[in-house]
């Protein structure tokens, strides 16, 4: 693979990764904690327009915002959010969870009688969110959105492309094994998205893989 090369095998990925449910009337509106505090200002403009009467943030201090964030990413989220006009009566923290299983198995704890929720995360996060809610929380209808971001536009000064391409990368691996474990639904992965993935895992995007590749 050529350095041309990378981006559309990264774009193929990106479009994988993507679920852009249309959003509608939720019990609640759930943000994902990350690194990505555009996604506090997307369940904020949601709260606005009215499609949920209150969020709940979740996410605890992770590898990646051990050192961006004063606290959680939860209590960053919340603080985003605040500053976007939600008020805090409005917001819920949920300030333990480690991964997207304990994302959703911990809000579920909070909103049990829950019909419809909104998840709203990174992007590159949609599928496997999805994937997580409707075998871990079956009974609620699960849509999931992200900022409006393009692939070029995604990386931070924080986690740049090369950063995101190796999340995309190590998610993709997730999806596989994580079905076998349990922890979410079979998702069907086309040929084309299999040959980006191993394109990019032979040009080096492996930082985000859970064990070394050969």
């Amino acid at each position: 693979m050529t350095a041309n090369d990378v981006p559309e095998a990264a774009r193929t990925l990106w479009h994988f990764h993507h679920v852009n449910s249309t959003p509608s009337a939720a019990d609640v509106i759930i943000g994902l904690g990350s690194y990505d505090i555009r996604v506090a200002a997307r369940c904020a403009e949601l709260f606005k327009d009215g499609f949920a009467p209150r969020i709940i943030f979740t996410g605890a201090s992770g590898n990646w915002t051990s050192d961006l964030f004063p606290a959680s990413e939860a209590e960053a989220f919340c603080d985003h959010a605040h500053q976007l006009g939600v008020p805090t009566e409005a917001i819920t923290l949920e300030p333990r969870a480690t991964n997207i299983g304990e994302n959703v198995r911990f809000c579920a704890d909070l909103v049990p009688d829950a019909k419809q929720v909104i998840f709203v995360t990174k992007p590159q996060t949609q599928l496997r969110c999805l994937a997580t809610a409707e075998h871990q929380w079956p009974g609620v209808k699960s849509l999931v959105t992200a900022p409006d971001t393009a692939f070029e536009d995604q990386p931070l000064p924080h986690h740049d492309q090369r950063a995101l391409i190796c999340e995309m990368v190590g998610d993709l691996d997730r999806m596989r094994t994580y079905t076998t474990l349990g922890f979410q639904r079979h998702v069907d992965v086309p040929e084309p998205v299999l040959q980006a993935f191993d394109a990019l895992v032979a040009a080096g995007y492996v930082d985000h893989l859970p064990q070394p590749r050969p």
